[in-house]
């Protein structure tokens, strides 16, 4: 019965040890980006989401998905001190693309409070131009 009640305590120190650690929270300036409208003749676009771990633990971010291969993401791979800011730069390919309007998501897995989320760009590429 003894040991029954030590586990119990040790159980309840250990969940209250968990429960008092810190957390990374992430929080983005904008989570959507439209590239308006550029030509097939330069089909390659790239932009930079900005964001801040505003939790009390650092941040990693441990994947970032593209929707499709003509988008790539590339993000900073060390953790994110609390209060820091980071960066996710995100370059749409659109050669050999259908010209016209796209929507395009990139999912996040982090350790932050939300742990996945996602970032979307968009824009309409216009055809070819010929000379």
């Amino acid at each position: 019965m003894k040991r029954i009640v030590l586990y119990m305590f040790m159980l309840m120190l250990g969940i209250g040890y968990v429960s008092a650690q810190g957390k990374a929270d992430i929080k983005f300036d904008e989570t959507t980006h439209n590239f308006g409208t550029f030509s097939e003749n330069d089909p390659v676009v790239s932009c930079a989401f900005t964001f801040t771990n505003v939790g009390d633990a650092p941040l990693v971010i441990h994947q970032a998905v593209a929707s499709c291969g003509c988008t790539v993401p590339e993000y900073t791979q060390e953790p994110i001190a609390p209060g820091k800011t980071g960066t996710i730069k995100i370059t749409y390919n659109g050669a050999g693309k259908y010209p016209g309007h796209f929507k395009k998501s990139i999912t996040l897995r982090t350790n932050a409070k939300t742990e996945m989320m996602r970032l979307y760009v968009e824009g309409d590429m216009t055809p070819k131009e010929t000379k």
